[in-house]
């Protein structure tokens, strides 16, 4: 069995993305990785060389700034990185630049591959995620973040990535997958109050349709209040072991309020019930669990 790693990445240095973490942390279980280069104005490409690791192999791309509509730039260039994975590979692993997967998820990751590695019917294999959200020590636990999201697709070139590249379909057709026992743990919410701004502003480029409103935000203050959230609970697991490092070199504080529920109450009724239950109803799926 052949898995292949994939990812792309733009200005790691400027925006503080983990993406050495990220890849690091899915090596032990791909066979190759492969990391798509954007155009960037900072040493990004420095920062990935410096993996040790003779399974990478680095590919270039200049983005489309035009693309903004939907973050559809990072679909193309998604799609586009993938077609560089070896022909002969059965799985195509895909992370991005601030999801990390722990050390104790690997063994689960690999098995799940093998067992449905002769099975056309599974299209994909599905993640559970956590969002962590300030620092290290909270995780979103609302309806606002996908709580599933589909991350090792069959090595099939109908499948492509969808919308902003958070998932996988067939044209407009969802996968079938598996759900697995292993979650991805996203760190793209954990930054300083200053970084967190400046990256936002970075990223809107790709998003924002609006040229008002885009130089309107761009001009705005580089400080991000994350005292704005609807809910949230304490982080009370480990981290996985790449991240260590860069968790020992926190510089900055955020005291925030789990107690804090800023719902609706229809929103308020369904998070309940997801707490009670473990179930999400009328919940957005990219996929369908088979």
């Amino acid at each position: 069995m052949k898995i292949s790693g994939f990812t792309i990445i733009r200005n790691a240095v400027i925006n503080d993305y983990p993406v050495v973490e990220a890849i690091t942390s899915i090596l032990p279980v791909v066979n190759e990785m492969i990391v798509s280069i954007g155009d960037s104005e900072d040493d990004t490409e420095e920062l990935i060389r410096s993996i040790n690791s003779d399974k990478i192999r680095i590919v270039h791309s200049v983005w489309d700034k035009t693309l903004r509509a939907g973050g559809k730039v990072l679909a193309i260039e998604t799609d586009k990185v993938r077609a560089h994975i070896s022909p002969d590979a059965d799985w195509a692993f895909y992370i991005q630049g601030d999801e990390v997967v722990h050390e104790k998820y690997h063994a689960a990751i690999l098995e799940a591959a093998h067992k449905y590695k002769n099975d056309p019917a599974v299209e994909g294999l599905l993640f559970r995620y956590l969002h962590f959200y300030g620092t290290y020590d909270y995780v979103g636990d609302s309806r606002k973040w996908y709580d599933k999201e589909i991350r090792i697709i069959r090595n099939d070139k109908t499948i492509g990535a969808y919308r902003d590249a958070q998932g996988f379909r067939k044209g407009k057709t969802k996968l079938k997958v598996k759900l697995i026992n292993a979650y991805v743990y996203h760190y793209g919410w954990v930054k300083s109050p200053e970084q967190m701004q400046k990256k936002i502003k970075h990223v809107s480029r790709f998003w924002n349709e609006d040229d008002v409103s885009l130089r309107h935000f761009l001009n705005s203050e580089d400080f991000f209040n994350f005292n704005e959230f609807d809910s949230l609970q304490r982080f009370t697991g480990t981290h996985p072991a790449v991240m260590l490092p860069r968790i020992s070199k926190k510089n900055w504080h955020v005291d925030l309020d789990t107690r804090k529920k800023n719902f609706s109450f229809k929103k308020r009724l369904l998070y309940w019930f997801e707490k009670k239950t473990g179930i999400r109803p009328f919940a957005f799926r990219n996929y369908k669990i088979i």
